[in-house]
């Protein structure tokens, strides 16, 4: 089926995208008429090192594929460093139409162990990178009217069912990009930039996958990503739940008549024991409807 070139004569700077999932990406919103600024910085498994090959390889595997791409490798852990790569991305075609952050990195410490080091680490890649690069790219975005940004979030952070041990600060970059969209979602209403998170689920690296595995594959959380960071998308705020071809868009909502913050319409209570017993009516958990 011929799909609509949505994104023709577009520049979309997507991070992290040598591999699995950003590469997934890459290629779906290539194909829909993109120019793709693919930013990878080569990190090995750990996180550490820089290898510039893995985001020329990739450029030359789109190149070859009939897509317009052009590889960026310098790292993006401080705001200069992001401010820098933005502004060369705008050195491309003097435009930029959307901003896919879909760098991460993972490393498990349990809470006795976790250092300070390993805790910037997550927090620089995974929360201040998106914060520095969309802070980078929003007069751009102003000036034209329109933009599109799309963060990177998780449920092994969102839902406590689905947390794994060990993974203290890449659930705190996890959830505080959930902030950061809600916030810039709402900066840039004005302005006709609308900003969401995804939270994909599919086996790359991350998994210890190096291969194309048989399920959960990158390629099937693409089209809900190409939408959220293409002119057919127009609200903001949400969180995209993508995985196996299937995707549900969640985000915080406040129960009717509520007066915030001086009425909750919660469970009233002024003594610590009041609040004890009334605990199972305070803490009731409703799950979503489907």
């Amino acid at each position: 089926m011929t799909q609509t070139p949505v994104f023709q004569d577009q520049v979309v700077l997507i991070t992290g995208a040598g591999r699995g999932l950003g590469l997934a990406y890459a290629r779906l919103i290539g194909t829909l008429g993109a120019t793709i600024l693919l930013h990878d910085v080569g990190a090995d498994d750990s996180g550490n090192g820089l290898d510039p090959d893995v985001a020329r390889t990739a450029a030359q595997r789109l190149r070859d594929e009939g897509i317009e791409a052009h590889p960026f490798d310098a790292p993006i852990e401080t705001r200069e460093q992001c401010h820098a790569l933005v502004n060369a991305c705008l050195g491309i075609r003097g435009r930029l139409d959307a901003l896919i952050h879909n760098a991460g990195w993972v490393a498990y410490e349990r809470i006795e162990a976790i250092q300070a080091s390993s805790f910037e680490h997550a927090m620089a890649v995974m929360a201040g990178a998106p914060l520095w690069l969309a802070q980078a790219a929003w007069p751009s975005l102003c000036a034209a009217g329109h933009g599109r940004i799309v963060l990177t979030t998780s449920d092994r952070a969102l839902f406590p069912q689905y947390v794994h041990r060990g993974l203290a600060a890449y659930a705190a970059a996890k959830m505080a990009a959930v902030g950061i969209v809600n916030v810039l979602a709402a900066e840039g209403a004005d302005h006709g930039i609308v900003v969401n998170a995804v939270s994909p689920i599919a086996k790359t690296r991350m998994w210890g996958v190096e291969e194309e595995p048989q399920e959960l594959k990158p390629a099937a959380v693409a089209p809900g990503v190409a939408f959220l960071a293409s002119s057919r998308c127009h609200s903001g705020g949400w969180i995209l739940r993508a995985a196996n071809d299937q995707f549900h868009a969640t985000r915080a909502t406040e129960a009717n008549d509520v007066d915030y913050p001086r009425d909750l319409r919660g469970v009233p209570a002024t003594t610590l024991d009041e609040v004890a017993e009334a605990w199972a009516r305070i803490a009731c958990v409703t799950p979503e409807a489907r």
